[in-house]
Formats: C-alpha cells, structure tokens, sequence
C-alpha cells in the first residue's frame, strides 16, 4: 500500500504535529487540506510543500465551529474529488491545579480537545460512509491513558475522552472506515505554550526540555497507521521518549 494520491485533511496544521506531519505526508505523494487559525503560517506551510513538489491546500477553520470543519471537508471534495484521511490533532494544553477553577480554561479545552474532534468526524463521516471508505485518525495522549499530574486533570480528561469516542467510532463504523488513535508522550510542540498558571508552565517548560522528542516521531507513526493495506486498522499507537517515565 501507498500513500500517494490520497486525500489528507489535517486540523492544527500550522504548527507543531500538524506542520510536521504535512510536510512528511506530502513528501510520500499524498494531497493535502490544511486548516489551522493562522493564515500566515498556512501560507508558507503551502508554499514550501508546493516547492518540493507536493500538492497541498489551505483553509483558515476554527475546530469549535462545526460549520467550518464542513466548508473544510467540502473543499477537499471540491478539490480532490474525495477524502481519504482526516486528521484531528488541534488541541489546547492548559495546566494548572484544579484549586485555580479556571473554568475558561477547562471551557476551552473541551471545545478543542473533545468538541474538537466531534466536529472532524461529523463532517468527514457522510463522506466516508458514501465512498465505503476512510480513515480517521484522532490524537490523544499518553495523558489519556494515565492522568497528567500536577495540574493536568481537565487535559487528562479531555485526552480519555478522545480515546473513548475514537474507540466508540472502531465499533459503530469499522470494516470499511478505519479509525486509529495516537497517544505522544512529551513531543517538541506549540502545546506545551498554553499554560497561562506560572507554576504549572514553568513545570511544563522544564519537562519537555528535558525529555520532548521530535514532532517527525509522530508524523512517522502517522504516515505508518495510513499506509497499511485497508484490510489492516492501526487501532493506535502510542509513542513517548524513553527517557519519559509515564
């Protein structure tokens, strides 16, 4: 099996996991959508895959808004003529002791993290559905495995819940759609910028300078769950340093 030519949508592309995992796609000959909030960052994102000789797109999408994720999948139709993989990594890493009740905090990262990937799924599957074939990849954590502590439980919950309805989806959907689950330890990311308690993002900062690996590690696990033949479904993955302890 081969990555070329299919379809990819990718949330979060403007940074991070998703930019990293753009350019690896687009260099093994897959299509690319790209969506992410920042215009500039898309744009040269384009442009360098393009120079290489990759086919890539943009869309400017907010993963809160469900309608916007629609106009994204209706654009790689529009363009492609299909979809083959929607990949919902958009996420937000707010740490802090529940005791601060930053519930705009918590707010946020449910409407990322879990509405988030809703929304990804719920305009990718019609499409899915209609062709008897796709593939959904949603990202977690290792956080959604064991809780991230100090200061990480709304994350942590937030992680489990992706796990959950990823796992949900393999049951209702699997046979003709794939859906696969991928769960990073400490990987060198923006994520680890959206910790506004001081305490907690200075924690944060520390340990992913001491034990974050490359944002390619898990592009790689990405593009190996894709190019598996389509009788095979990467149920998931999970990947963390070895130095990293949890």
């Amino acid at each position: 099996m081969t990555i070329v030519n299919k379809v990819v949508l990718i949330t979060g592309a403007s940074s991070g996991l998703g930019e990293s995992t753009a350019e690896h796609l687009a260099a093994k000959g897959a299509k690319l959508v790209l969506i992410a909030r920042r215009e500039d960052r898309l744009q040269q994102l384009v442009s360098r895959i393009r120079a290489a000789g990759g086919d890539a797109v943009y869309q400017l999408v907010d993963v809160t808004k469900a309608e916007e994720l629609q106009r994204a999948v209706q654009l790689a139709v529009a363009t492609y003529g299909r979809l083959d993989v929607i990949i919902n990594n958009a996420g937000l890493m707010a740490i802090a002791p529940m005791s601060e009740v930053r519930t705009d905090e918590w707010d946020r990262m449910i409407d990322i993290n879990i509405k988030g990937v809703l929304y990804g799924i719920a305009a990718a599957l019609p499409v899915f559905q209609q062709q008897q074939s796709g593939h959904v990849i949603n990202i977690s954590s290792v956080a959604g495995i064991k809780v991230f502590s100090p200061g990480g439980t709304v994350y942590s919950g937030t992680k489990f819940a992706v796990r959950a309805i990823s796992e949900g989806l393999r049951h209702e959907v699997g046979g003709a759609i794939r859906t696969t689950i991928i769960s990073p330890g400490a990987v060198d990311s923006e994520l680890k910028h959206g910790s506004a308690h001081a305490a907690s993002a200075e924690f944060v900062e520390d340990f992913y300078k001491n034990n974050a690996i490359p944002a390619s590690s898990v592009a790689r696990a990405i593009a190996y769950a894709i190019e598996q033949p389509a009788d095979v479904d990467i149920s998931e993955v999970v990947l963390r340093p070895t130095v990293q302890d949890f």
